[in-house]
């Protein structure tokens, strides 16, 4: 790179919503960098969906995001849909499938989907830059950057950084530092959609369970989620479980309620069968796993159900409706698959992502105070905030 290259706008961060803006902003005559600071682009699209990216879903809508301004998230959805993507998705001949709850997934590869953003880009124009770290920016009528590569000289920046979450991957905390740079404010982050372990009194039960799976309900608050769980030697996991960790506002002493049979009410059971000679223990296992059974067994669970009382009985289905865990901590931004927290909504346009302070800088995708559900969501996010700044930056 020679001293001093000119451009309308720098897009810095090679993932989902960096791509985005920066094949959108080329797409409008604008000269783009895209800047990314490993050696590979995209590289959460290339893990995600155990390898084929669930890219969107059918039902995203702004409910399924958390947010400390809830209406913010409204205008990007709107204005880049889950279905503008699919269309896109389509125009490139790649093929998908629907799993649960909406969620689209690849036939082939998640590399698919990065490929795709990488023509649309090189159809544009941009200026590809990997293994390029931006040590500075500075602005006066223009921003200035310093990167490994030379100065960039840019009229507009855009930050898509992402967050904390698989730091292995190459996550770090440069658009919160930028943020605060120019007197942004970021509000506290956590790992979110990640797996929790609990407290060392019920660990020993727990590490029996690893392994094990089931279709549960998962509450917290006035939050719930149907999906399944999966018992790990150090807590919990499974989607619901994920669902569910995004909402704890602090991990150690939270408890959760799962209801491990939510098709079945087991007191109507028990009373349909007061008069059965076989014992608790035998007839759970016709509705749960026998590992999980076997685990919180009690002596009355080798006794027959007719020589138990019935308050007996509601107890233990008491507590199999509501199996109470308490968290002590979660597996952190190592295993979180986002952050929660970020650059503070209050600060940026919902129409274009663009700063309310600082003309020309704007804040997409995860840098940003919006996490989406498991299943799709924030990746419509890095579509819909990427494409908006793309249209003004």
């Amino acid at each position: 790179m020679s001293s001093k290259l000119q451009y309308d706008v720098a897009v810095i961060g090679g993932g989902a919503a960096g791509l985005m803006a920066a094949a959108i902003a080329g797409k409008r005559g604008r000269r783009v960098v895209l800047i990314e600071h490993t050696a590979k682009i995209g590289e959460k699209i290339r893990i995600s969906g155990g390898g084929r990216c669930n890219f969107t879903n059918l039902f995203a809508s702004p409910k399924n995001y958390i947010c400390h301004n809830k209406h913010f998230v409204k205008s990007a959805l709107a204005r880049y849909t889950q279905h503008d993507f699919i269309k896109l998705v389509e125009s490139y001949d790649i093929a998908y499938h629907e799993k649960t709850l909406g969620q689209l997934f690849c036939d082939g590869s998640s590399k698919q989907i990065i490929n795709m953003l990488l023509s649309e880009c090189e159809k544009r124009q941009v200026d590809v830059r990997l293994n390029c770290s931006v040590t500075a920016i500075e602005r006066n009528d223009r921003f200035v950057l310093t990167t490994a590569e030379g100065i960039i000289d840019t009229a507009s920046v855009v930050i898509a950084t992402g967050g904390l979450s698989i730091p292995q991957i190459g996550a770090s905390d440069f658009g919160y530092k930028i943020a605060r740079q120019f007197g942004i404010k970021v509000l506290a982050t956590r790992p979110a959609l990640v797996p929790l372990k609990v407290e060392a009194s019920t660990l020993n039960m727990f590490t029996k369970l690893s392994g094990v799976s089931q279709d549960s309900l998962v509450s917290y608050g006035d939050m719930q989620f149907r999906e399944n769980i999966l018992f790990t030697h150090r807590g919990l996991s499974g989607p619901a479980i994920l669902q569910i960790s995004s909402y704890l506002e602090k991990f150690s002493g939270e408890e959760i309620i799962i209801n491990l049979l939510p098709d079945v009410d087991l007191k109507k059971e028990f009373v349909s069968y007061k008069n059965s000679k076989q014992s608790v223990a035998n007839f759970l296992k016709n509705y749960l796993p026998n590992r999980f059974v076997e685990a919180i067994m009690t002596n009355d669970f080798d006794r027959s159900i007719t020589d138990l009382k019935n308050s007996i009985l509601f107890d233990i289905a008491e507590g199999i409706h509501q199996f109470k865990v308490t968290i002590s901590g979660s597996e952190g931004y190592q295993k979180a698959e986002v952050t929660i927290g970020g650059v503070d909504t209050d600060e940026l346009s919902s129409k274009t992502m663009e700063s309310q302070k600082i003309p020309g800088l704007f804040f997409i995708g995860e840098a940003v105070d919006v996490t989406g559900w498991l299943g799709g969501y924030n990746f419509q996010w890095a579509w819909s905030s990427g494409y908006v700044a793309g249209q003004y930056c």
